[in-house]
């Protein structure tokens, strides 16, 4: 009997030991991003810088004919430039190191049309150094914009010949100012030039062999894609996959495809919402910058639909932000951290349709709780057996007193983006709101404010089962 109750005791510690194993991550449903794609994305905002010859000739394009002797800002301060981008909690940012006109901002050695030609600095400035050197001594990171239209140079237009300048000056910029995190493309082209054809394969190989962990971005990537407009607003359906095969850089008729992305897309390139504080891309005396309501609402329609908002911020003739753009930015910055520093969802409790591996799988519903996006919840699934009816995630017991007009769904894009169409319940009758795609971050703006004990998301549809990183509530008083 005594050997009976031992051999059934070994039996139990063996049972628990197997129950209590941890189990096994999900695969992933392709595409999936790299390193260097996963945090750009958790930026979240990054901050764009149009100057040069424009800003003082008060033009957005420039003709390529003007004088350098106009480029002189007295009051030059990258350092300032910066320390306003940092203090809107931004720590990518962008210069446009050449326009269309074909001003350089560096002294190129492949033209006379550059700062070494200007009074600023008595021919010896280099904007891009100044504008490195602050960034990298503040602990932010650079990209660059190169222009490929250049409206100064005289090998424009001659295939071979500007393709070979252009790379040229390419090279320096990436080998002159240390590690750069982006670089940016887009596919304008002059009128008299519509034959013109830009060596985009050829420049990006040789970005990648010079700078092995940046992004490219053009309206094709290979890295990062173009939203499709220049309001900052993605589409309210927004996948980070798209077929690269299918676009063109700089043809017209894809800014449908690049808003909303692709669901069956077999690249991984997120987008990108490029927008500017004021009207125009370029300073101007007679602009001001997009009130608040403006900007968050750009902020709810660019980060909050699984992309990373590109603001520009053009610096003025003296060189300087603008005191009221300044202002501007500190306004922003305090109304999302208004917004989002109180999650009244902490606190609830989590529970969810079935969970991977079981009650001690790692894959809770308190994960989308924890503030870690490299934990999530995962449901079960049955081999060989689709899930037909949904999968549900419901934060219940919430703070009766709790008011909320914002719901944060966060999906594990480490594996992939899954979700397709999703609703979400108060207290398990009315629904508060619907949409489709989540990815990286979610932000459903909520016509009004809602009292509830429970909140439940329904998974209608999704790439496999959905993995849920974070679940958020919260208040926005400015709504």
């Amino acid at each position: 009997m005594r050997r009976l109750s031992f051999w059934l005791l070994v039996l139990l510690l063996h049972f628990e030991q197997f129950q209590s194993k941890i189990a096994t991550p999900p695969l992933p449903v392709l595409p999936i991003p790299s390193v260097a794609q996963l945090r750009w994305q958790r930026r979240e905002i990054i901050m764009f810088f149009h100057f040069g010859m424009n800003t003082f000739t008060d033009r957005e394009w420039g003709t390529g004919y003007e004088s350098p002797g106009l480029f002189d800002p007295a009051a030059l301060d990258a350092g300032q430039w910066v320390d306003a981008a940092a203090a809107a909690g931004v720590d990518l940012v962008i210069l446009t190191a050449k326009h269309h006109d074909g001003f350089c901002l560096w002294p190129s050695r492949y033209t006379d049309h550059s700062v070494e030609r200007s009074p600023w600095r008595g021919g010896r400035g280099d904007v891009v150094r100044e504008f490195v050197d602050a960034a990298r001594s503040r602990g932010v990171d650079v990209g660059l914009y190169l222009s490929p239209w250049d409206r100064h140079e005289k090998t424009y237009g001659q295939e071979i010949e500007y393709n070979e300048y252009y790379m040229a000056q390419l090279q320096e910029l990436l080998t002159r100012y240390g590690s750069v995190s982006e670089i940016w493309f887009d596919g304008a082209k002059g009128k008299n030039a519509t034959n013109m054809t830009y060596y985009f394969q050829d420049w990006f190989q040789t970005v990648k062999q010079l700078q092995g962990s940046i992004n490219i971005f053009s309206d094709a990537g290979p890295d990062i894609r173009w939203v499709g407009d220049e309001s900052g607003f993605a589409g309210p359906t927004c996948w980070s996959s798209i077929n690269r095969t299918m676009l063109k850089i700089g043809e017209a008729g894809i800014e449908n495809y690049l808003n909303t992305g692709d669901p069956r897309g077999t690249d991984w390139v997120p987008p990108e919402c490029d927008v500017s504080i004021r009207p125009g891309w370029f300073w101007h005396k007679n602009e001001t910058a997009k009130p608040l309501s403006q900007l968050l609402d750009i902020y709810y329609k660019s980060v909050g639909r699984n992309c990373v908002l590109l603001l520009n911020v053009p610096p003025n003739t003296t060189g300087l932000i603008s005191d009221a753009d300044v202002v501007k930015l500190k306004e922003f910055r305090s109304a999302i951290n208004t917004i989002f520093s109180t999650d009244f969802a902490k606190g609830s409790k989590a529970q969810a349709s079935s969970q991977r591996g079981g009650k001690n799988g790692g894959f809770a519903a308190c994960n989308v709780l924890d503030d870690d996006d490299t934990t999530y919840w995962a449901p079960s699934e049955v081999a060989g057996r689709r899930q037909t009816s949904g999968y549900w995630l419901k934060l219940g017991e919430l703070d009766p007193t709790v008011r909320f007009n914002v719901i944060r769904i966060q999906e594990a894009i480490t594996m992939g983006q899954r979700i397709k169409q999703h609703k979400v319940y108060a207290d398990g009758k009315a629904v508060v709101t619907n949409g489709t795609t989540v990815g990286h971050k979610r932000l459903h703006r909520l016509e009004s404010v809602v009292h509830a004990r429970a909140v439940r998301i329904w998974i209608k549809e999704s790439k496999g089962p959905p993995l849920i990183s974070s679940v958020g509530l919260h208040f926005d008083p400015f709504h």
